[in-house]
C-alpha cells in the first residue's frame, strides 16, 4: 500500500501494531513482532504512540488499590 510521503514504512507498522493492540487483535508480543521490535522495546516506545499496556477494570483496579 503506498503511504502518503510524510509516514514511514516504519511509522506505519507501529501504528498499526498499536491499533491491533488496542482492539485486543493481537498479544502484546505479536503486536511487538509486527513493529518489529522486541517485546521489551516495544513495551517503552508503545505509550509514545498511545498506546495503553496496562488496563484494569474498575473493580481490578479498587482491587489493587485497596492491597
Amino acid at each position: 500500500i503506498p503511504l502518503p510521503p510524510d509516514v514511514s514504512a516504519e511509522e506505519a507498522r507501529i501504528l498499526l501494531a498499536v491499533k491491533l493492540l488496542e482492539t485486543g487483535r493481537v498479544t502484546l508480543g505479536q503486536a511487538a513482532e509486527i513493529a518489529g521490535y522486541s517485546k521489551r522495546a516495544f513495551m517503552e516506545i508503545a505509550p509514545k504512540w498511545g498506546a495503553v499496556l496496562i488496563s484494569y477494570s474498575p473493580e481490578e483496579l479498587r482491587a489493587e488499590l485497596s492491597r
